[in-house]
């Protein structure tokens, strides 16, 4: 019921826009031209036809907002009066017919007078119980008016009686009329009325936007406009076919197709039916786009990429801004050739920002389905060649001019943007076959699709520039400066403004990357994890200030995206040191020294790691930290505390070598475990007596 209900909202306003379309089209001054009045006549009828013409319009928009309740209550009535006019000029038929035959007598003693008399009589009851059921009631015999000659007939009044009594019967549906329109005279009032309860109560800005809104999903406007439009192009094509069979041979199906569209745009409601008729052409196209390369998995989320908005505001915009209600049938068909031609290059583009993500990611996943690889390479095929198509025919049959030229160009640009996609595919497809990954990849990617980026962003700067000449030194309207000012936004400023952004992003993640430190052999033996960006074992990786491990490469890559650690979410911030710090694997590592110390040394050694951190790593036997690589005399005294040669340090006074080559006694380590607390936690100083004997 409810799908009913909405395939009723659509239907029923549906004439309400076919009278206001026909409305627009009606010339009212030729047509009180026609009339040839007296002089003295003349205005008082032009000035009532106009009076008719607004009065016309003002009633086609208050059926057409109508709830559709109202709607159909409204329709139910006009189809009851219809039935009820019907039913009197049956009547009347049948009031001529016996006034031609001029039986005087029964209408049972004539054969022919019965079989008129019983099929009128037929008639006339069928007519009277379906306005019944469409009023909802059983009083039949409201509706029997017209039923009113035939009785007399029947009762044998004389023939020269049925006009009157017919007259009467007229008279008496009249007033039933009347009665009933009286009767709901104030409905109209009352919802008008609530209409400006509405707005006055939606009198701030968020209100009335609402209040549009509403307006809008309750009268399915795109739909009522795409119905619209649909029966007006079908009617065209219909008389276009009926008025010659020689046409279609002469001119061919593409003129006769683009005459009729061009017919069925003359008036702002066909222009509003066009435009969203070429919306629904869009979408339904880029959804078949999705399903040819997904198949049913693109409409699993319900979320359509593109809803061919685009597209038709583009039409809208374009027949505005070139006057092509103002034209001629002729200069309207090749005008809005050319219209169509944007549109479709439009949705071309669609259709590569639908394929492009996918046919990636159908390289850079591996996947092996010859099924969707073939679908996906059809598809940019398609794309690259149809637009060159586009292109020689749009240069072959119109004359090049500035316009045309940057047409031709986006179409050139779109099969370029087709080359882009199929050459970084190929890059990933032979990286597929190739036992390690290709180097700078990503570097060629970028260029493949700056290079892409810049030629768009030429042409737009093109297309302003010619467009600002042509307003400043040409013909100047606001629209057109509308057009220039919302095309410098979209496709110049937020075009340069998103490349200079992927640029910065570029030189601040190198910049990252460079000075964020090395992991050595032993850090990543320690952490033993894979890359938690692309999952793969780490031989090579660079630390974060959080201290999370990544390929080099993988953090690059999620740096030109966001710029926090993809673990933990923390700013990635470049390093204080400068320059890439290296790597531990280029130097030798030193071997763990053997506890020689009895086990209750632990205690001492490990306070000794923790008061000197420097140093401390050599006396593990780990690797050395970046300051000792840096600098290797400070991982000198370290390798004494091995057991290897003595620094130089030691060499000049023994005894600083005797403690390291004694195991590191308790005595030579200056405990910390008896030193007195202060109050706020911290150790306080050794007395003086206190110290380390040698």
């Amino acid at each position: 019921m409810p799908r009913l209900e909405e395939v009723a909202n659509v239907v029923l306003r549906v004439p309400s826009i076919v009278l206001l379309d026909l409305l627009y089209r009606w010339d009212v001054q030729a047509f009180a031209e026609l009339l040839r009045p007296k002089q003295e006549e003349a205005a008082w009828r032009r000035r009532a036809l106009w009076h008719a013409y607004y009065l016309g319009h003002v009633l086609c928009v208050v059926v057409l907002l109508l709830p559709v309740r109202s709607l159909v209550r409204l329709y139910l009535y006009g189809l009851t009066l219809l039935l009820l006019f019907v039913g009197h000029q049956t009547a009347r038929d049948y009031m001529r017919h016996e006034m031609e035959d001029e039986f005087q007598g029964a209408v049972y003693q004539d054969p022919v007078v019965l079989r008129r008399f019983v099929t009128a009589l037929t008639g006339q009851i069928f007519v009277s119980v379906l306005c019944a059921l469409l009023m909802k009631t059983r009083q039949v015999w409201l509706f029997c008016a017209p039923l009113l000659p035939l009785l007399a007939r029947l009762c044998g009044l004389p023939l020269q009686a049925l006009p009157v009594v017919n007259t009467f019967a007229a008279s008496v549906t009249v007033v039933e009329v009347l009665y009933v329109a009286a009767s709901h005279l104030l409905v109209p009032f009352h919802l008008a009325a609530v209409a400006c309860r509405e707005v006055a109560q939606g009198l701030e800005m968020y209100r009335l936007v609402a209040l549009g809104m509403s307006l809008w999903s309750q009268l399915a406007v795109p739909v009522l406009f795409l119905v619209f439009w649909l029966v007006l192009f079908t009617l065209q094509i219909y008389s276009f076919l009926a008025s010659s069979n020689s046409l279609l041979a002469q001119q061919g199906l593409l003129f006769i197709f683009l005459s009729s569209v061009a017919e069925c745009c003359g008036t702002p409601y066909s222009l509003l039916g066009l435009t969203f008729t070429v919306s629904y052409l869009a979408l339904a196209v880029l959804n078949l786009c999705k399903f040819y390369l997904l198949g049913y998995d693109a409409f699993q989320n319900g979320n359509v990429m593109h809803r061919g908005v685009t597209e038709g505001v583009t039409l809208l915009l374009l027949a505005l801004q070139t006057g092509l209600l103002d034209l001629q049938i002729l200069q309207r068909t090749f005008l809005l050739s050319i219209i169509l031609f944007i549109v479709v290059t439009s949705t071309l583009q669609s259709m590569i920002e639908i394929a492009d993500p996918i046919v990636l990611a159908l390289g850079a996943s591996q996947n092996r389905s010859p099924w969707k690889h073939f679908r996906s390479l059809s598809l940019c095929l398609f794309l690259l060649v149809f637009p060159c198509f586009m292109a020689y025919k749009i240069a072959r049959f119109f004359h090049m001019d500035f316009w045309l030229l940057i047409l031709v160009s986006s179409c050139m640009l779109t099969s370029l943007q087709v080359m882009g996609t199929l050459f970084v595919y190929a890059l990933f497809m032979i990286e597929l076959l190739q036992d390690a990954p290709l180097e700078k990849t990503d570097e060629i990617i970028y260029y493949v699709n700056a290079v892409s980026r810049v030629l768009e962003f030429l042409v737009a700067v093109c297309v302003v520039a010619y467009g600002t000449w042509e307003s400043i030194f040409g013909e100047w309207s606001w629209m057109g400066a509308s057009v220039i000012i919302i095309h410098s936004y979209f496709n110049v400023w937020l075009r340069a403004q998103s490349g200079w952004k992927s640029f910065l992003l570029r030189r601040e993640a190198a910049k990252k990357i460079n000075s964020l430190p090395r992991a050595t052999r032993g850090q990543l033996r320690d952490h033993n994890d894979v890359c938690a960006i692309c999952f793969q074992e780490m031989n090579v990786a660079v630390i974060t200030d959080c201290g999370h491990f990544f390929h080099t490469g993988c953090l690059r890559k999620w740096l030109y995206v966001q710029d926090t650690c993809p673990m933990c979410h923390q700013p990635v911030k470049p390093s204080a040191t400068e320059g890439p710090q290296p790597i531990g694997g280029e130097q030798a590592e030193p071997e763990p020294v053997p506890e020689e110390g009895p086990p209750e040394d632990a205690a001492a050694e490990a306070a000794g790691r923790a008061r000197t951190p420097g140093p401390s790593r050599a006396a593990e036997g780990g690797e050395p930290s970046w300051q000792q690589q840096e600098n290797p005399a400070l991982a000198a005294p370290s390798r004494a505390a091995e057991g290897g040669e003595p620094s130089w340090q030691q060499q000049e006074n023994p005894a600083l070598a005797e403690p390291s080559r004694a195991g590191l006694l308790p005595e030579a380590v200056c405990s910390r475990e008896d030193e007195p607390m202060d109050p706020a936690g911290s150790r306080t100083p050794p007395p003086v007596s206190r110290g380390c004997t040698p």
